[in-house]
């Protein structure tokens, strides 16, 4: 991608909420206005790096999709009510442009209730994020044709709800939000440890979740499970520069050179955690926002405060009963009191957690710690044949063999 083209890319991204609120707030069709906007964006996407950005980027892409909606109205031949509203819709002179960011009100809408996390996260990508159907199948390796199917039901399932263009009610926003904010969660993650494919990380979409949340938070600056939210995701992802090696190979975290951690991220996330803490509201995301900015403030691993993330893990483990946090306080306890201790906490996780990869990994750490490299190996290479992530199962597969060499010379 060329310079101009990527500066174009990250404008069109910016804009492509405040495209969609506008059309959709003039034209009241969400599902139609997204395929406009889609079609605008592509055709900037195709004109600004070689003609250069118009002087009203925004008005341009708002009148190219205003056509855009109308020539799909004028098509429609046998709704002629349609027909005639469309032909009473003036686009010959430009419509002022507002300075009103509807970003917020269209994340509340692609986390509806009735959607899947599967189906939301893709909607939220196209809608707010301004990526292609093409970007967002690419993301997630699936057929373009499969992923546009999925987002297609998602918008013809908004379409049923006949979901007003507005925030939800005082009443619904606050369990609204908190699907607003899983799905965030879940886009983060799978950008920061993608779950297949060649690379360990997307960083196209971390980022992109870090750009989504910071407008959550300007939107709702007061609310403390936002600042953690946006707190945890800079406090992971200042880690990122030293995750890998120079070839793309997984360095783990007790192996990492902390003077390659962005200090600057650290920083405001620590900020951001500490003036969340104080309302005193405490959340699931601020938890593990603290836990990571006790990892982030240790100068070496050996400095690690391991009893507050352990304490903190506990507080974890009682508000969300998730089976991954107790396989995290595993890890956090055999660092305190010892590798049998936390072995001893993985008892019984199976029938929760089934034959997870992750399991399998954590149990092999805690072996290597106790000493037992042969089984260890074994939990390694289980853990190996379970990631779809070409790297993570290469790193894992490493580990086995290096234990089962070191095993066969003793």
């Amino acid at each position: 991608m060329t310079p101009a083209a990527a500066s174009t890319d990250g404008r069109l991204r910016e804009l492509a909420p405040r495209v969609l609120g506008a059309v959709v707030r003039r034209y009241g069709d969400f599902a139609d206005a997204e395929d406009a906007v889609q079609d605008a964006l592509i055709a900037a996407a195709a004109e600004w790096p070689t003609e250069g950005e118009p002087d009203n980027p925004l008005g341009w892409l708002i009148r190219v999709a205003s056509r855009r909606m109308v020539e799909q109205y004028r098509r429609e031949d046998a709704r002629r009510r349609r027909e005639d509203l469309a032909a009473s819709w003036s686009i010959a002179r430009p419509q002022p442009v507002t300075g009103h960011d509807d970003s917020l009100i269209l994340m509340f809408m692609c986390c509806h209730p009735w959607l899947a996390p599967g189906s939301a996260i893709p909607l939220t990508l196209r809608a707010v994020g301004g990526l292609t159907t093409r970007e967002i199948a690419t993301a997630f390796l699936v057929p373009e044709a499969t992923m546009a199917k999925r987002i297609s039901r998602a918008k013809a399932t908004l379409a049923a709800s006949d979901e007003p263009f507005t925030l939800p009610s005082p009443e619904t926003r606050a369990e609204r939000l908190r699907s607003v904010l899983h799905v965030l969660y879940l886009l983060f993650n799978e950008g920061y440890a993608s779950s297949r494919g060649p690379d360990l990380a997307r960083t196209d979409l971390s980022g992109e979740a870090i750009r989504l949340a910071r407008g959550v938070h300007a939107a709702l600056p007061d609310d403390p499970e936002v600042t953690g939210l946006l707190a945890l995701m800079l406090l992971t992802d200042a880690r990122r520069p030293a995750r890998t090696a120079a070839d793309g190979e997984l360095i783990p975290l007790a192996e990492q050179d902390r003077a390659r951690w962005d200090r600057e991220l650290i920083a405001e996330g620590v900020a951001l955690i500490t003036e969340a803490m104080r309302r005193r509201q405490m959340g699931e995301y601020q938890v593990q926002a603290a836990i990571a900015a006790v990892h982030d403030q240790a100068a070496r691993h050996a400095d690690t405060e391991w009893a507050e993330i352990l304490a903190l893990y506990g507080l974890l483990e009682r508000m969300t009963g998730n089976p991954m946090v107790t396989l995290n306080r595993a890890v956090a306890a055999a660092m305190v009191h010892g590798p049998q201790a936390g072995l001893a906490m993985l008892d019984g996780l199976g029938e929760r957690l089934g034959d997870h990869h992750r399991l399998h990994s954590v149990r092999a750490h805690l072996l290597e710690l106790a000493g037992d490299t042969t089984t260890a190996a074994i939990e390694f290479r289980a853990a190996a044949a379970g990631t779809a992530n070409a790297r993570e199962q290469h790193y894992l597969t490493t580990k086995a063999a290096r234990l089962a060499t070191a095993t066969s010379d003793d």
